[in-house]
């Protein structure tokens, strides 16, 4: 099989409302979708979501070089993934995001080739995955309404971003708590734990100052994603030992080299792994190797990515029992839902994977009809 076309779409989805972390804030998701066609008549999916304050990608850049590395893939064998993929870190180094999207639709292309549905071609089954949803920075008391109607949809985590000062962050905690200890006196929402996530925002002195105070909130902190810069290893692993929560690497995470230092510093309790940031899911699966070799369970997150890659993401999940926790609600920020096929949200938060070959997910014709596209034969 060789691959004889591949398109590139500008792939624009407009969010319910603009979302804030400490980084900044997005209005819409400007992610990137790659179509790569054979001579057998297979096509691959994949995309992308450059998230710019975390990968130092844009839309207009990762179609920029995209380009390039479509030239480099034409001719070249789809399911000889480890080489495509070798090519374009040699040729292009660095452009996580874009480079997963042509990672992502390789394999789709494998996967379909073998008429498997890509968990199974990871070598894994499918098994219960589960989503927690994500409050993003607001005012407390925004906040703590939506932790209330998270709740009532039957959420098994909530996640819940901070990384702005001690005193603001702490009164969001304190604020989400006692609303959902107003609203349900009996304590139902005690099992439901918090995820927390500062996105680099804090010193380690404001981290330890905000994670120390989790000890008089009687609750369930499950872990603490990135709370300092992503550079700050060594405050990484003081925020461990100290063992107020449960440290989880992020933005100090994107590919396997990473992974091995944070392991040989001792730094973290938890890896977060993201297709758009690892580079797809060729280096995604060394990251949790290293991190189940070192005893690191790992979590799959994502960007701002529509149902296409959040599906590829939880095949990976799926495949994988070191994969122990899910983020995959980015699609509940969006306003509208342009992909075929692809993960069911059962409850809300429970996720049904498809059993089509390779991802089983591609995107309405006639929304593709309206993004702008270049095709590169």
């Amino acid at each position: 099989m060789k691959i004889t076309r591949i398109t590139l779409y500008r792939y624009d989805i407009p969010l319910k409302a603009p979302i804030a972390i400490s980084l900044g804030t997005i209005e819409h998701a400007r992610n990137m979708l790659v179509q790569i066609d054979t001579d057998e008549g297979l096509t691959g999916w994949g995309e992308g979501s450059p998230f710019w304050m975390i990968v130092g990608e844009t839309q207009a850049s990762g179609l920029a070089a995209g380009g390039d590395m479509a030239r480099l893939l034409l001719g070249r064998d789809p399911v000889d993934i480890g080489g495509c993929v070798d090519a374009l870190v040699r040729y292009l180094p660095g452009h996580p995001t874009t480079r997963s999207s042509f990672d992502m639709a390789l394999y789709d292309l494998a996967a379909k080739q073998a008429n498997l549905p890509l968990y199974a071609y990871l070598g894994g089954a499918k098994r219960p995955l589960v989503t927690d949803e994500t409050i993003y920075i607001n005012t407390p008391e925004r906040m703590a309404e939506d932790a209330v109607r998270i709740y009532e949809q039957g959420a098994v985590a909530i996640k819940i971003k901070l990384g702005t000062n001690a005193k603001d962050d702490i009164d969001r905690l304190y604020a989400i708590e006692k609303a959902l200890a107003a609203t349900y006196p009996e304590r139902s929402y005690y099992n439901v734990p918090y995820r927390l996530d500062a996105n680099q925002g804090w010193s380690h002195v404001t981290a330890s100052e905000v994670l120390y105070q989790t000890r008089f909130i009687d609750h369930q902190f499950q872990y603490c994603e990135q709370p300092v810069r992503r550079a700050e290893i060594h405050h990484l692993a003081k925020l461990k030992a100290e063992g107020n929560v449960p440290i989880m690497a992020d933005e100090s995470l994107f590919d396997a080299q990473d992974a091995l230092r944070l392991v040989r510093e001792g730094a973290v309790d938890y890896f977060n792994i993201k297709l758009s940031k690892s580079g797809g899911i060729w280096e995604a699966l060394k990251i949790n190797t290293i991190g189940e070799t070192a005893g690191i369970p790992c979590m799959i997150g994502c960007m701002s990515e529509s149902r296409l890659a959040l599906t590829a993401n939880a095949h990976f999940a799926s495949a994988r029992p070191n994969v122990v926790f899910c983020d995959l609600d980015a699609c509940f920020e969006h306003a509208l839902d342009p992909v075929e096929g692809g993960i069911q949200y059962r409850n809300h938060y429970h996720i049904d994977l498809p059993d089509a070959p390779g991802i089983g997910a591609t995107v309405e014709p006639e929304f593709l009809k309206q993004c702008e596209k270049v095709i590169i034969a």
